[in-house]
């Protein structure tokens, strides 16, 4: 039996469903930050998990920073003791336009916020796990999906609270979330730091300013070296393929937000300011921690002031074996899909793989959106890759669960 075939034939003609799905939920807003329009959205995704008989459920959390009804859908297709979780996310960036709430379908594609990343990848999972199930492909296994509600600001209140109340199983074979790769499987991916530096001052006003002691200067000061060090990390290449070589090096951002003063007229008497890094997975987080520490404390003392790091995120990298045997599963399901292999690639950013890699689960990144469109005005997918990648999906829960 060509299986690939097979499911791909139950998912076509379900392409209408699948489009009015997707349209719905670009409709819904769910910008992140500030997190709205949460539950307004689980109910859409519990409502189309009924109908697809994925027996779901929705996880209250308790309020977190703005976001509006945190909460979390659940479900599962088949009922096994051997594992497999697809994963995703329902929040979305913010809009440049409000019209990126309007979808609009053209030439075979899909337009609005989150098409992509990754309303459009949640449809092609459903669809996917429906059609395992349907065509009785799970054998004695079951696909538990996640979807949560604050990927795009940190996961605290949606993998890290599945992580923290023990609802990720680390006997699963296998995890695969429906990130926008353009048809290539993400098996590693950056760790993140954000630091606060924060440098005192003394206040004065602008008639005494000789009485002050310039919080903004010393800002400038202890920013430099670590400006300096941001040139040399790019240099600093992973080993791990990527598609764009000149994206390889360790990445810094200093200052991308900063502060300083209470008034125009006052010498500023406290200054603050924002270091993110994206670390490859060859790096030590603590390693990294200490090196800015010591830059700014040094920096700090020849300026003569004083100043403290705060850590603000720490999220370590994570990586399975592009050579693991759930990574070739993967790559030959792609294959008998899409006619050849994927590429295997280290995503530029971070990854919910890493909640699920960390308890040792093989995970993975594989989507049908494409991340140079991601986030972008014209964010949209291909809706024909779109039931692809649910056939790929539903190859995928077969194979590992056989």
């Amino acid at each position: 039996m060509d299986l690939a075939a097979t499911v791909q034939e139950w998912i076509e003609p379900r392409a209408e469903e699948m489009a009015a799905l997707l349209a719905d939920l670009v409709a819904l807003d769910t910008e992140n930050p500030p997190g709205r329009g949460l539950g307004r959205c689980a109910q859409r995704l519990r409502a189309a998990m009924t109908e697809l008989g994925l027996a779901p459920q929705i996880l209250p959390i308790p309020p977190h920073a703005q976001l509006e009804e945190p909460s979390i859908v659940r479900g599962a297709a088949g009922s096994g003791p051997k594992l497999v979780y697809f994963h995703g996310h329902f929040d979305v960036v913010p809009a440049q336009s409000r019209t990126q709430f309007t979808p609009e379908r053209r030439d075979g594609r899909m337009y609005g916020r989150g098409t992509a990343d990754m309303k459009g990848g949640v449809v092609s999972m459903l669809y996917g796990a429906a059609a395992a199930r349907e065509l009785g492909l799970l054998g004695d296994g079951r696909i538990v999906l996640h979807l949560v509600c604050d990927e795009e600001t940190g996961s605290d209140a949606g993998a890290g609270y599945l992580r923290q109340h023990g609802l990720i199983d680390p006997a699963a074979l296998a995890m695969v979330t429906a990130e926008p790769t353009g048809g290539v499987v993400w098996h590693a991916s950056r760790g993140a730091l954000t630091l606060r530096v924060q440098v005192k001052g003394r206040e004065a006003h602008v008639g005494q300013a000789h009485l002050g002691d310039n919080a903004f200067a010393h800002m400038v000061a202890v920013a430099h070296p670590l400006t300096e060090l941001a040139r040399e990390l790019q240099e600093q290449r992973t080993a791990l393929p990527m598609a764009d070589e000149t994206g390889k090096g360790s990445m810094m951002v200093v200052g991308g937000a900063s502060g300083s003063g209470v008034n125009f007229n006052v010498v500023p008497g406290s200054a603050w300011f924002s270091v993110d890094r994206r670390c490859n997975p060859e790096e030590d987080l603590d390693e990294e921690i200490a090196r800015i520490t010591d830059l700014v404390t040094s920096a700090a003392t020849a300026a003569g002031t004083t100043a403290s790091v705060e850590v603000l995120q720490r999220q370590p990298p994570g990586a399975t074996d592009a050579d693991h045997p759930a990574a070739r599963v993967l790559a030959a399901c792609v294959a008998e899909v899409e006619g050849a292999p994927p590429a295997f690639e280290l995503c530029p950013g971070i990854l919910e793989t890493r909640w699920y890699a960390q308890l040792g689960i093989p995970a993975f990144g594989y989507g049908a959106g494409r991340l140079d469109v991601s986030h972008g005005p014209g964010e949209f997918i291909d809706e024909a890759a779109m039931r692809r990648c649910a056939a790929v999906y539903a190859l995928f829960a077969a194979r590992i669960l056989r």
